[in-house]
């Protein structure tokens, strides 16, 4: 099945984009080749770009203590463990600690470096980071595998703070919607969203085998997916099949 999010607010569209960046640098990291760990550093600086908005830690911390609220409410409730609630109580509270404790913006402290500046100011440009643009980082590419994870591993700790707190959220927020089948009449489906209720992200799985992609939009009031089909001419074309597939929104 393939899984597919839309986000229903710039807040969660954010953290969405920051947790593909961080995943990516993950899987960057741990492999060996100097042009992966290209990526990987390219990737931290877009990590920065993403995290630049001045709101976003607030947002953050503001999530996580709403969480730990609520949370808080389930307590006493006899269908609820009790353990579990302090364990992820917990790692709420180490998450906030963290990203209370970091300066200023996401990254702040890497800005400080002028070497890995001087990178981030040419990544936009084609080509921009050869040889005889920047000798050293064309050095730095010929250290040793270990030596080049050790940096970046280094230049990725600024980041691990909100990378845990993200991935926190996210779970929590995916964990509280209950998934159902649905149907797509001709390809086409719509839900009305009950009032005074405010979802914030859409998850849609899909079998690969039926060749359809799905074109999401919504809104406070309303959820509509058009099924599409990638065709020869490479471009999508409406479907107009009867599909099924699966649906969560979660608050």
């Amino acid at each position: 099945m393939i899984l597919y999010e839309y986000p229903f607010n710039e807040r969660i569209r954010t953290y969405l984009r920051l947790e593909h960046l961080l995943r990516r640098l993950g899987e960057l990291v741990k492999r060996e080749s100097p042009t992966d760990h290209h990526y990987a550093l390219t990737t931290i600086f877009e990590v920065m770009d993403v995290g630049s908005r001045a709101d976003l830690k607030t947002d953050v911390l503001k999530d996580l203590e709403k969480q730990k609220h609520v949370l808080n409410g389930y307590r006493g409730n006899p269908a609820i463990s009790e353990a579990v609630l302090d364990e992820v109580t917990a790692q709420l509270e180490e998450c906030f600690a963290a990203v209370n404790h970091l300066p200023g913006k996401v990254g702040q402290s890497l800005t400080e470096n002028d070497w890995l500046m001087s990178i981030r100011s040419r990544v936009g440009i084609p080509g921009g980071t050869c040889e005889f643009d920047l000798p050293a980082y064309y050095a730095w590419q010929h250290l040793s595998v270990a030596q080049r994870q050790q940096d970046l591993h280094r230049w990725m700790a600024p980041l691990l703070p909100l990378a845990e707190s993200i991935r926190v959220l996210l779970r929590l927020l995916r964990d509280s919607g209950a998934p159902q089948k649905v149907a797509a009449p001709a390809g086409q489906y719509q839900q009305t969203l009950p009032q005074g209720r405010s979802f914030q992200l859409l998850r849609l799985r899909i079998d690969p085998a039926l060749g359809l992609i799905p074109e999401i939009s919504g809104n406070r009031l309303m959820v509509s997916v058009r099924l599409m089909r990638q065709e020869s001419d490479g471009r999508l074309h409406a479907s107009n099949d009867d599909s099924i597939f699966e649906l969560t929104l979660s608050s």
